[in-house]
């Protein structure tokens, strides 16, 4: 089965939330979703297909964990791209290749599942982006359309 990264929801009242920046302004937006994990995970796949965004790998946490005796509830890292909006970000600034392609986790906690990844804006800042033309709100619009469709 292939796996797509997860974005979080935040829910209010059992309305999904707009993706926030988790406390510290560290550069993580962040969503949960009341949907199962399973689900979440197969509508995140279905959302990075659709918004022609590659999956490269998957990292089950939860399952490296339990081979090894460890407890950890259901989380993943889905690493994804399009070389068209990494390439020029790279282009602008080879450190950035630390950051991309991009990351999302999905994991399970007591509040729901929860999605995270990383505001493209804030890797833009954290390694000197300011200088390129890069379309950083068209990238976060659709990391939040995936996150948002998969939390459904």
């Amino acid at each position: 089965m292939r796996f797509l990264p997860l974005l979080a929801l935040a829910t209010v009242g059992g309305l999904l939330s707009q993706p926030a920046l988790a406390e510290g302004d560290n550069g993580i937006e962040h969503l949960t979703s009341e949907t199962n994990f399973s689900t979440v995970v197969r509508q995140l796949n279905d959302a990075l297909d659709d918004n022609g965004l590659s999956l490269m790998a998957t990292v089950n946490h939860g399952q490296n964990a339990a081979n090894n005796d460890l407890e950890l509830a259901p989380t993943m890292t889905f690493i994804f791209g399009n070389p068209k909006a990494g390439t020029p970000m790279m282009q602008c600034q080879g450190s950035v290749a630390l950051d991309l392609p991009q990351k999302m986790v999905v994991r399970e906690t007591d509040d729901g599942v929860r999605l995270e990844w990383n505001d493209p804006h804030y890797l833009a800042e954290r390694h000197g982006l300011e200088g390129c033309d890069l379309p950083l709100d068209n990238i976060a619009g659709v990391l939040n359309d995936v996150a948002e469709r998969a939390a459904q």
